[in-house]
């Protein structure tokens, strides 16, 4: 078994800031879940329009780590210390420009919006400026003191302005790439009487010990006490790790073209001289293996290559060469590619995609 040429990228851990005249504490972990949400607080539904699980995910949750440390509400690593908000991600750049609406997720007044900063990562911008690292933000108002803001929007699609009424699904604007941060998503933040709130706990960040939690960051269900809708429970079910992409490439596979969507092809041609195989991954933790096989159209492995997570990133690449098993073109037909993620003797990642070649 070959071992991965491998090329690993981690994305700078960036949160949402506040728009202007808008007071946000630092953030600290959850007290314990109630058994209800508190009194007045609004029912939340999905703020994105997107299949959750395949073609956006939540990479990051509210931080519920009282110290230094970061651990998401369930005693997982998809958060960073000091995190504010929810993260919901495409899966490349690509998906971002073809346009994913983010919603209102309840009722309620819009109050403050910015629009015009660019779309750019912060590896080519360096940064926002100092009170713009929201980027392109929209804040909604829903009574009673609470309040949602969504960040980091795309340029040009901002679609309400301060007193527009809306409901929960009402378009707001589309997921983009403003402000301090490294990928396409929308920082979903919410807050009452100006504090931070964990929509997953229904409580304040900051007023209580980190949870407990029997596992390590596997599968959980949304605890009590969460702002979600049940419907929105159902569908935001905690993911600890997930396939962000994968497939074949014609050559040698590269992070950043597979990160603009330049690999998101179901077809290629047979008489590309070098194929590639890739795959791209969130959750993985230190040590986590992570196998990369590619199958033929006559059902012969073509390779079957093996790496490891080098240390707790927020998304990491894996690419490699296939190996032409016979000379000239690729022979036509559907090639298999699989993808395995595993922790320890546990499988916690296993799927497959089929290119076809022509």
């Amino acid at each position: 078994m070959r071992r991965f040429r491998m090329a690993v990228s981690f994305l700078f851990r960036w949160g949402a800031a506040a728009l202007p005249a808008l007071s946000v504490p630092a953030v600290a972990p959850p007290a314990p879940a109630r058994a209800e949400a508190p009194a007045g607080a609004p029912v939340l539904e999905v703020p994105v329009r997107c299949r959750i699980g395949a073609e956006c995910f939540v990479q990051n949750y509210v931080d519920a780590d009282p110290g230094p440390g970061a651990q998401d509400f369930a005693c997982g690593r998809l958060t960073y210390d000091g995190h504010k908000g929810t993260d919901f991600r495409l899966t490349n750049l690509e998906a971002m420009r073809r346009g994913v609406a983010v919603v209102a997720a309840a009722p309620g007044t819009v109050t403050r919006v910015r629009d015009g900063m660019e779309d750019v990562s912060i590896r080519q911008s360096g940064g926002a400026p100092a009170g713009r690292e929201a980027g392109n933000a929209v804040v909604v108002d829903h009574g009673q003191g609470w309040e949602t803001q969504y960040s980091h929007l795309r340029r040009g699609s901002v679609a309400v302005k301060p007193g527009d009424r809306v409901e929960a699904g009402t378009p707001l604007a589309e997921i983009g790439l403003s402000g301090n941060t490294e990928f396409p998503h929308v920082d979903f933040g919410i807050r009452h009487d100006g504090r931070t709130i964990d929509p997953y706990r229904g409580t304040e960040a900051g007023s209580g010990p980190a949870p407990a939690c029997a596992t390590d960051g596997g599968s959980a269900p949304v605890p009590p006490g969460t702002l979600w809708s049940p419907q929105a429970r159902q569908t935001l079910a905690y993911r600890p790790s997930a396939l962000l992409g994968a497939g074949l490439a014609p050559g040698t596979p590269k992070a950043e073209v597979a990160r603009d969507g330049g690999y998101d092809r179901d077809r290629l041609p047979a008489a590309t001289p070098t194929l590639g195989v890739w795959a791209e991954l969130m959750g993985g933790r230190q040590g986590d293996r992570v196998t990369l096989e590619v199958t033929g159209p006559d059902g012969r492995r073509l390779t079957r290559s093996e790496g490891a997570v080098p240390r707790p990133l927020v998304a990491v690449f894996f690419g490699t060469e296939v190996k032409k098993p016979d000379p000239g073109p690729w022979a036509p037909g559907p090639y298999r590619v699989t993808v395995t993620l595993r922790h320890g003797d546990d499988t916690v990642v296993r799927e497959e995609r089929r290119v076809e070649l022509r």
